[in-house]
C-alpha cells in the first residue's frame, strides 16, 4: 500500500510522455504544414583526390568532392566556388538539389548559358561538398573540431584552383552551419547561407565542448563582418527547435544578418522539414539564384542586396525610387472613382489611370493596394504577367479642378502574399504555390490635409494581357485591444474586425508571444456575404519578430497561430504582443476573430524542447534518493531498498519539490537556469510537472531493471557454482591498470563506463548474501573499532542497487558519445575513432566503485569515523545542480554526480578496496605492515 504513490506517479509518466509525444509529432502537420515540389537532378561527383594528406591529415577519414550536372556542363572548375557542408549524419550528396537548380538556370539549354544570365557578367557555379562519412557532429565537440579544421583546410585547397583573390560562397546544412560559423572570420568567405542550422542552442546538450564552440560561434556572429544568412524551417522542423535558428543580432548595425523563415520567404509560404530544405524547389532555386548572383558583386552590401532579393520574407526595405516620377495627367487619362474600396479588374488599357479620393483628414493617412499576378517597383512574382502598376499622389486646390503636381508614391512596405485558392488547402501538398503565384501588397503613409487643398491617389497602369487586378483602399488605425493570456486559458476572446475594410491591422499587446504558447484563431463573416469565389481569400498574417506566417481563414482546417521569437534559454525567453493583419476583399467579409490557447498544441511545443531536461532532472531525483538512504543508514536503520526509497520519495519529498519548483519558476532567474523562462508566471507549472515526469520514469526504469535482472540471475547462479568449482580468481590491479590503459590510448571513456554499469549491473543480479555466521574475518588492527551493532545482511545491498539506478540515469548522459564513437569505428576504422576522449579520470571512481561491489559482501558506503561531515552531503550538490541547470546544461549534471561518487569512494571505498578496514584504522593507529595488508586483501576476495 505505502507503494501506490510510486505506481501512480509512474503511470502518469506514462501517459504524459505518450500524449507529449503525439502532440509534438502532429505539431509538423497541424501548425505548419509542408507543401513543396520534389526537385529532380542528374548528379554525378568527381572525388578530389587532390586533396591529400599534403593538405591534411584528415583526408585519410574525409573527403572532398565537386558536383556536375550530367548533360547540362562539363567536368571543369571554371565558375565561382561554393562549398556545402552537411549536418550531423548528413551527405555530401544533399547539395545535388540546389547545385542542380544553379546549372539549369545558368544554362538556357545543355552546355549554353543563358543570354540573360551571361549579359550580367555572372559566372556558372561551381559546388564543392565536403564528404563527413556520415558522422554525428551533434553529440560531440571534438568531432565538429575536427569537421571545421577539415572544412578550412578545404577552402585553402579549393581556392588554389582559381585566380588569387577569387572569393567562396559557403552553405551549411544543419550543423553544418555551425562548421561554416567556426570558420569566421575569413577574408576569403564572401557569404554565409545556413540552413535549419541551431545557432543559439546545441540540439543536443551533453558535451562540454559542444557548449565552448556555441560561445566561439557566439563571437564570430556578433563580429565578422561576412554577410550571414539563415533560413529556417518553423514548426515543421521536428529535429531542431526553429528558435534556435535565429540569429542573434551583430554589433555593428551595418553587418548583414539575417534570418529568414520558410513560412514567410516570398513565393514558398510553407513549413519545411529538417531535411525537405535542401531539396524544397521552393526554397533551393532561390538559394541557387542568389548563390550565382553573388559572384557578380564585390562589397559586403552589394551581398546582402543580393541575398534580400532572392530570399525575401516581406520585412526587407522597400526599393528606393530615387527623384519621385511624375505623372502627367489630361482629361482624357484618367477617371475620377467614387470614395470606398477601389476594385479594377479587365486591366488592357495601356497608360490608364483612376484617381481615388484622399479622405479629408487632418492626420496622416494609410494607403494599402494589393496587385494580383502584376509588379509593383520591380516587385512582384517571379513568372508575373505584363500588369505594371505604379501609385502617385495628385494634388488640386479646388475639388473640380483637374488634378496636378502627380509624384510617385514611396512605400513604407512593399511585399509579396500569397492567394490561396478557397478551394484547396494551403499549402497544396507535394506542390505548394507556382513561380507565378502571389499578390503584391503596396503601403504608404499619406501626409495630413492642408487647408484648401484637394487629394487624390493616381494608380495608374499598363497591361498587355487581362490577368491580375487591382484593390485598394484607405484603411484605419490600428486596433489595440488589452486582452492577457490568462483571459484566453478558459474561455476564448472575440475580436471585431470592420468588415468593410480590406486591411485591418490588430495589436494585442498584452498577449504573450513564446514558442511555447498557441492560440487557436477563427473567423465569422458578414451574414449578408458569401465567400464561394473571393477576389482575395480572407488571410491572417501573424508577424511575431523574425518571422511571418500566413492562414487562410476560409478553410476548415483549425489555424494555430504559433511563434519563435520568443523561446527557453533563447536571448529573448519571453516576448509580449500579437500583431495580427488582415488582408480581404470586398467580396468576403469578415466580421469578428475569435482567439484561445490551443492546450494540446503548447503542450506538445513545451515537450519537445524540454526532452533534455528529463535524464538531467531525473539524476537529480536519483541522487536525492541515494542522499536520503544513506542518511537512514547512518542513523542506524537498515539500508533502504530502491522500492522503499522510490515510495518515500513520492510520498513525502516530492510534494516539498513540487512546491518548490514551482517557487522557483516564478523566480526572474537568468535564461539559463531552471527551465528557461525567466519566471513568467504562464510558465511556471511548467517545471513541476518536468519533475513529476522525471520522478516516474525513475520508477520505470527501475521495473525495467528488475525484469532485466531476472533472468540474469537465474543464469547467475549456474555460473557461480561453476566458478567456486574451478576456482577461478582475479588479480584487480592488473585488470584495473589494463582498462585505464585501453581508455587512454584507444577507446573513449564512455565505453569503459558504459562496461562499469554492465558489470554493476550483473553484480546486482547475481549477489548472493553471506550467510549468517560466515563473516569475513575481520583484519588486525592496533586499535580495534567499537563493534558494529547493525544487523548481518541477509540481503543484497541495498546501496549497490542505489548506485546501479544512478548508473543507469548517468548513462543516457554518456550514450551520445558512444553513439559517435561506434558510428566512427564502423566508417572510418579504429584509428579515427581511437582520436576520443580519453579521461581516464572521468572513469576511475565507477572502476573501483563497481569492482568493489563485484566482490564484497559487505555495504558499499559504510560511513567512516574521520568523516567530521557526512560524504553523503556530496550527493546534494548534484541533485541541486540537476534541477537549477540540467535542463540546459546536462552536461554539469554528470561532471557533478562524478565528484560525489569521487568523495564517496575516496572516503568510504578506498580503504576497504585496498585492505585497509578504514581510514581511521589508518589515521589513528599503527599502519598495517604489507604482510598484513596482503592477508586483509586476500581475506576480503576470498568470498568473491
Amino acid at each position: 500500500m505505502a507503494r501506490k504513490s510510486s505506481i501512480f506517479v509512474a503511470l502518469f509518466s506514462i501517459a504524459s510522455v505518450g500524449l507529449v509525444y503525439r502532440a509534438a509529432s502532429d505539431s509538423a502537420t497541424t501548425l505548419s504544414p509542408q507543401g513543396c515540389r520534389m526537385s529532380y537532378m542528374s548528379p554525378s561527383y568527381l572525388v578530389q583526390s587532390h586533396f591529400d594528406t599534403s593538405w591534411t591529415p584528415l583526408a585519410k577519414r574525409y573527403s572532398l568532392l565537386l558536383y556536375r550536372e550530367v548533360g547540362w556542363e562539363d567536368n571543369q572548375s571554371r565558375g565561382v566556388p561554393v562549398l556545402f557542408i552537411p549536418g550531423n549524419a548528413g551527405s555530401a550528396h544533399q547539395i545535388r538539389s540546389i547545385a542542380s537548380s544553379a546549372a539549369r538556370q545558368y544554362y538556357a539549354s545543355p552546355y549554353t548559358p543563358s543570354p540573360e544570365i551571361t549579359s550580367r557578367a555572372i559566372q556558372p557555379l561551381d559546388f564543392f561538398a565536403v564528404d563527413y562519412n556520415e558522422d554525428l557532429s551533434a553529440f560531440h565537440g571534438p568531432t565538429l573540431d575536427l569537421e571545421t579544421a577539415y572544412a578550412s583546410s578545404a577552402i585553402s585547397y579549393i581556392l588554389s584552383l582559381y585566380p588569387p583573390g577569387t572569393p567562396i560562397v559557403v552553405m551549411g546544412h544543419s550543423m553544418g552551419g555551425v562548421v561554416a560559423t567556426s570558420i569566421l572570420p575569413s577574408p576569403n568567405i564572401s557569404a554565409v547561407i545556413t540552413m535549419s542550422t541551431p545557432h543559439q542552442l546545441p540540439p543536443a546538450r551533453f558535451d562540454r565542448r559542444i557548449a565552448a564552440i556555441y560561445n566561439s560561434n557566439r563571437a564570430a556572429l556578433a563580429t565578422a563582418n561576412t554577410p550571414i544568412l539563415s533560413l529556417c524551417g518553423g514548426a515543421a522542423d521536428l529535429m531542431v527547435p526553429s528558435e534556435s535558428c535565429i540569429l542573434p543580432e551583430a554589433v555593428d548595425v551595418g553587418v548583414y544578418r539575417r534570418t529568414v523563415f520558410s513560412s514567410a520567404l516570398e513565393g514558398c509560404w510553407t513549413g519545411v522539414g529538417h531535411q525537405v530544405v535542401v531539396w524544397c524547389h521552393q526554397v533551393r532555386w532561390r538559394v541557387a539564384r542568389a548563390a550565382l548572383e553573388l559572384g557578380a558583386v564585390s562589397t559586403p552590401a552589394e551581398r546582402g542586396a543580393i541575398l534580400d532579393r532572392w530570399l525575401r520574407d516581406g520585412r526587407s526595405p522597400p526599393p528606393a525610387l530615387g527623384y519621385p516620377t511624375p505623372l502627367h495627367l489630361n482629361q482624357a487619362n484618367y477617371t475620377v472613382l467614387p470614395p470606398g474600396p477601389v476594385v479594377l479588374r479587365a486591366l488592357r488599357e495601356p497608360g490608364a489611370v483612376h484617381l481615388a479620393p484622399v479622405p479629408e483628414t487632418g492626420s496622416p493617412t494609410k494607403f494599402v493596394a494589393y496587385v494580383s499576378e502584376g509588379s509593383v517597383l520591380s516587385m512582384g512574382p517571379y513568372h508575373a504577367s505584363s500588369l505594371s502598376v505604379s501609385f502617385h499622389l495628385c494634388l488640386s486646390k479646388t475639388d473640380d479642378a483637374s488634378p496636378s503636381a502627380c509624384e510617385e508614391l514611396h512605400p513604407s512596405s512593399l511585399k509579396l502574399i500569397p492567394n490561396p485558392s478557397p478551394e484547396k488547402p494551403f499549402p497544396v501538398p507535394h506542390e505548394g504555390v507556382d513561380e507565378s503565384d502571389g499578390v503584391v501588397v503596396f503601403e504608404a503613409i499619406l501626409p495630413g490635409r492642408k487647408d484648401g487643398e484637394h487629394r487624390w491617389v493616381a494608380i495608374a497602369y499598363s497591361a498587355n494581357e487581362e490577368r491580375g487586378w487591382i484593390l485598394g483602399d484607405f484603411v484605419e488605425e490600428p486596433m489595440v485591444m488589452k486582452f492577457s493570456v490568462h483571459d484566453l486559458l478558459h474561455k476564448g476572446v472575440t475580436v471585431p474586425v470592420n468588415p468593410n475594410k480590406v486591411h485591418s491591422d490588430i495589436r494585442l499587446p498584452s498577449l504573450l508571444s513564446n514558442a511555447l504558447v498557441v492560440y487557436r484563431v477563427g473567423a465569422t463573416y458578414a451574414s449578408d456575404q458569401g465567400c464561394d469565389n473571393p477576389l482575395l481569400t480572407p488571410l491572417l498574417e501573424h508577424t511575431p519578430p523574425s518571422e511571418a506566417h500566413f492562414y487562410p481563414l476560409t478553410h476548415a482546417r483549425p489555424l494555430l497561430l504559433h511563434t519563435h521569437s520568443g523561446a527557453p534559454f533563447t536571448s529573448h525567453p519571453h516576448t509580449r504582443g500579437l500583431n495580427l493583419t488582415l488582408y480581404a476583399s470586398p467580396d468576403c467579409k469578415v466580421a469578428s476573430l475569435h482567439l484561445r490557447v490551443d492546450w494540446r498544441s503548447s503542450l506538445g511545443r513545451a515537450g519537445a524542447r524540454y526532452w533534455t531536461a528529463v535524464p538531467g532532472w531525473a539524476v537529480g531525483v536519483v541522487a536525492w534518493m541515494l542522499f536520503s538512504a544513506l542518511g537512514e543508514y547512518e542513523r542506524g536503520a537498515p539500508m533502504p531498498s530502491v522500492s522503499d526509497s522510490l515510495s518515500v520519495f513520492t510520498r513525502a519529498t516530492l510534494p516539498r519539490l513540487l512546491g518548490a519548483t514551482l517557487a522557483i519558476s516564478l523566480l526572474p532567474l537568468p535564461r539559463d537556469y531552471v527551465l528557461g523562462n525567466g519566471g513568467e508566471i504562464v510558465f511556471a507549472p511548467l517545471a513541476p510537472l518536468v519533475l513529476l515526469i522525471a520522478t516516474g520514469l525513475v520508477t520505470v526504469s527501475w521495473w525495467v531493471l528488475c525484469i532485466t535482472m531476472w533472468p540474469i540471475r537465474k543464469a547467475g547462479r549456474v555460473l557461480a557454482r561453476r566458478k567456486a568449482d574451478a576456482g577461478i580468481t582475479r588479480n584487480t590491479v592488473l585488470s584495473m591498470l589494463l582498462v585505464l590503459l585501453l581508455v587512454a590510448l584507444i577507446v573513449p571513456w564512455q565505453v569503459a563506463f558504459l562496461g562499469c554499469w554492465s558489470i554493476h549491473l550483473v553484480t546486482c543480479a547475481t549477489h548472493v548474501p553471506a550467510p549468517p555466521g560466515d563473516a569475513p574475518t575481520p583484519p588486525p588492527a592496533r586499535s580495534p573499532s567499537p563493534p558494529d551493532r547493525r544487523p548481518a545482511l541477509r540481503h543484497p545491498p541495498h546501496d549497490a542497487e542505489h548506485a546501479l539506478l544512478l548508473l543507469t540515469w548517468l548513462l543516457p548522459l554518456a550514450a551520445p558519445v558512444l553513439a559517435v564513437w561506434a558510428r566512427t569505428l564502423a566508417t572510418a576504422g579504429l584509428g579515427a575513432a581511437s582520436a576520443a576522449d580519453h579521461g581516464v579520470w572521468s572513469v576511475a571512481p565507477y572502476l573501483v566503485l563497481v569492482d568493489f561491489a563485484s566482490w564484497t559482501r559487505d555495504a558499499l558506503f559504510q560511513r567512516d569515523r574521520v568523516e567530521f561531515v557526512s560524504a553523503r552531503w556530496g550527493l546534494l550538490p548534484p541533485a541541486v545542480v540537476a534541477f537549477l541547470r540540467g535542463a540546459r546544461h546536462t552536461y554539469e549534471v554528470f561532471d557533478w554526480v562524478w565528484g560525489a561518487v569521487a568523495v564517496l569512494v575516496v572516503l568510504r571505498v578506498g580503504p576497504r578496496y585496498w585492505g585497509v578496514s578504514s581510514w581511521s584504522s589508518v589515521l589513528g593507529s599503527r599502519a598495517q605492515s604489507p604482510t598484513e595488508r596482503t592477508l586483509v586483501f586476500k581475506t576480503n576476495r576470498i568470498s568473491s
